[in-house]
């Protein structure tokens, strides 16, 4: 009998934390809405039950119309599990491999990528494929806008791409890219259409409520349309006339969700292959932090999969602790709540409290060095080419990323700093490191970039237009003035200031562009970085200049081509100006036939070398030419180098004994079958010394491009 009383007054004690736990819950969703603002779903699965359920607000504003367990919203990027799940089904079943490679179903895709595009990298987003919206974005023309947008017309924009944005599987980097690809591999695999594979898989679980966008135009039964208040207190209906699906656009109930909360939570009983092996990382990849549509990693300090989605006004998000058998479900069709962190409110009240310790880095208690705080200001690079910078505003040090604004660092000790929204999260400054500390024991390391003084030379060298191919986009450089540069792009109103990083990084909006240079250290391209699309490159096509131009204290000297009167000759002028364009002397150079400059450099005895071409003298039709001046523009020496064929010279450098020159040497398959004969040309380096005797020389990889 004591026995009995004793479990009877146990479960009175369970029901009633229950109970309390209910209540605290159901306090955290009437906090954050009214009944008449647009609407949130919270569902609850524990010990594979559905524990709880609530739905609050409203589906139409228009009609008053609540939320209910019949009401339909959008859970956005949430839907990737499930487009994950049919490739899953098709890969136990023998009908593909993970590891095939994309091209095996899409032949068309990125020819001149060597590597395999695996499936399992669109998977988990390791294969190097931009992002579509991104790519969108950069040509204005954002998604949104585009009526009628379906996963064909993103797939045609993929097609055009020529390159990856990094080498398949060596790193992460979120794309939607790889999902919309995998609805295509799935209907070519099943031979049915995404849709139909799709719901049959949906009808498996139960789910007979959910369904892939098919038409924005179809009337979606019960749907629960998207609202936003864009700051005015004012309710507005967020347009969505897009028909693109398999990223996001999964409409489902709450009910439908929890459903298939508990089939993966019972799956282990029923010995559910497909539903066990979804929740697990995907084998032979090295990135075990997302897998089949879901990503793990701690949430609330327990071990988690989880994901969250957001498009337009609709959001969601799926926590699943396994250790605890809980599931927690939210989505939304109200823009002024954020699923992720009501779920997490949630979770947090039905888990267990988790004393957690701080454990970082051994590498933080290291730093004892007291670098004065002037020379923590810079700019770091991570291994993944991630730039932040170190700066410093009303004596006080601040990190940014991107064009994002600075955020505060509150100094702890010498060289350590906190993250004024976060001071449990640590910055390190070594002498040439930059380390980021978290108390998970996590450690991002950045490296010091060195600094570089950008010159005149350097800012006119990327005046210029940049196209790309692969998105038909046209970008100019411009310097103004007063020698700032000026970027214009079609779609933008006015032209944008382009913040200089460095010599070989420049910035607007959010926009990063790294500079590409040729051998010869010419501005030939800029990889532009942006949100998820990295290194898309646009091609210089004007202003393909070398160096004709160095600054000096009053003004500077300028070296050029110039032709004669009756174009039989041409001859290399050098000046030397004012700040306003007035010559203050001139020199010329060469001989009776053509002669051509390139480039000119200072020299340590405060002379010029002239680099250019010649057909005046020399061995062959042009050959490389080299004059040396003094400060005053006065031939000291001039030599030729070259060949048979045609040698080009375009820069130089200063070296230890002397220069290096740097130009094109031409070889072709005959002397004299020349309309037969084929030719290729060579980088071509050649070392001189201080007197321009040849020292040695070096034929370097072949030039597609013509330089002259």
């Amino acid at each position: 009998m004591k026995k009995t009383i004793t479990l009877f007054a146990l479960l009175i004690s369970i029901s009633l934390a229950a109970q309390q736990q209910i209540k605290q819950i159901d306090s955290i969703v009437n906090s954050k809405l009214t009944s008449n603002d647009p609407g949130l779903f919270v569902g609850i699965v524990q010990d594979g039950k559905i524990v709880y359920e609530n739905y609050k607000g409203l589906a139409s504003l228009q009609h008053q119309v609540k939320i209910d367990e019949k009401s339909r919203s959008n859970i956005a990027s949430t839907a990737k599990q499930f487009t994950a799940l049919c490739i899953l089904k098709l890969s136990i079943e023998n009908k593909l491999s993970l590891e095939d490679d994309i091209r095996k179903y899409l032949p068309e895709f990125y020819p001149k990528v060597n590597e395999d595009i695996k499936i399992r990298h669109l998977l988990n987003h390791t294969s190097g494929i931009r992002d579509f919206y991104d790519l969108m974005s950069i040509q204005q023309n954002p998604w949104w806008s585009q009526e009628g947008l379906d996963n064909d017309d993103a797939i045609a924009l993929l097609e055009k791409q020529e390159d990856l944005a990094f080498k398949p599987g060596s790193r992460y980097m979120y794309s939607n890219s790889g999902y919309t690809l995998l609805t295509k591999i799935v209907a070519i695999v099943s031979e049915m259409s995404f849709h139909d594979y799709s719901k049959n898989l949906f009808e498996e679980f139960g789910m007979q409520h959910t369904t892939f966008l098919k038409n924005y135009m179809h009337v979606i039964p019960n749907q629960a349309l998207p609202y936003s208040d864009w700051g005015d207190g004012k309710w507005q209906q967020y347009p969505m006339i897009t028909n693109l699906y398999g990223d996001g656009f999964l409409f489902t109930t709450l009910k439908d969700q929890l459903i298939f909360e508990q089939a993966i939570q019972n799956a282990q009983k029923s010995n559910n292959q497909l539903l066990i092996q979804s929740q697990k990382p995907i084998q032979n990849s090295k990135i075990t932090t997302y897998g089949f549509g879901l990503e793990f990693g701690k949430r609330l300090n327990y071990d988690a999969i989880h994901h969250s989605g957001g498009t337009g006004s609709y959001h969601s998000q799926t926590i699943r602790i396994p250790s605890q058998k809980l599931s927690v479900f939210v989505m939304s069709n109200n823009s002024n709540l954020w699923s992720g962190a009501i779920a997490d409110e949630v979770a947090k009240i039905l888990l267990p409290k988790k004393d957690v310790k701080e454990t970082y880095d051994d590498r933080l208690t290291d730093i004892s060095n007291n670098t004065q705080q002037n020379q923590l200001i810079g700019q770091y690079l991570s291994p993944n080419e991630y730039l932040i910078r170190i700066e410093s505003k009303d004596g006080k040090l601040t990190w940014r990323n991107g064009n994002n604004n600075p955020i505060e660092l509150t100094k702890e000790q010498p060289n350590v700093y906190a993250i004024s929204y976060n001071t449990k999260l640590k910055i390190g400054f070594l002498s040439d490191q930059l380390i980021l500390f978290y108390p998970s024991g996590k450690a991002n390391v950045y490296s010091k970039m060195p600094e570089e003084e950008v010159t005149l030379s350097d800012l006119e060298s990327f005046e210029g237009s940049y196209y790309s191919t692969e998105l038909d986009v046209e970008f100019s450089i411009r310097l103004s003035e007063n020698n700032t540069l000026m970027v214009a792009l079609h779609g933008w109103n006015n032209e944008q200031e382009l913040e200089v990083l460095n010599r070989n990084e420049l910035l607007v909006f959010d926009y990063i562009m790294k500079v590409e240079r040729d051998q010869f250290n010419r501005v030939i391209s800029i990889l532009l970085t942006t949100n998820r699309v990295l290194n898309n490159k646009f091609i210089k096509k004007t202003n393909l200049k070398f160096q004709p131009k160095i600054s000096t204290e009053n003004g500077s000297i300028n070296v050029t081509t110039i032709g004669s009167k009756n174009g039989e000759s041409s001859q290399i002028l050098l000046t030397k100006n004012y700040e306003n364009g007035n010559e203050i002397w001139s020199q010329q150079f060469g001989g009776k036939s053509y002669d051509k400059a390139s480039s000119i450099i200072n020299t340590k005895d405060g002379g010029y070398l002239i680099i250019g071409s010649t057909s005046s003298y020399g061995n062959g039709n042009y050959d490389v030419y080299v004059v040396k001046v003094d400060k005053k523009g006065k031939k000291q020496w001039n030599n030729s180098y070259g060949d048979f064929y045609n040698e080009y010279g375009y820069t130089a450098e200063l070296t230890e004994t002397g220069y290096l020159i740097k130009g094109t040497k031409q070889n072709c398959s005959s002397n004299t079958d020349v309309l037969n004969r084929t030719c290729t040309t060579n980088a071509w380096f050649i070392n001189i010394d201080k007197e321009g005797n040849e020292i040695s020389n070096k034929v370097l990889e072949e030039i597609k491009e013509a330089y002259n």
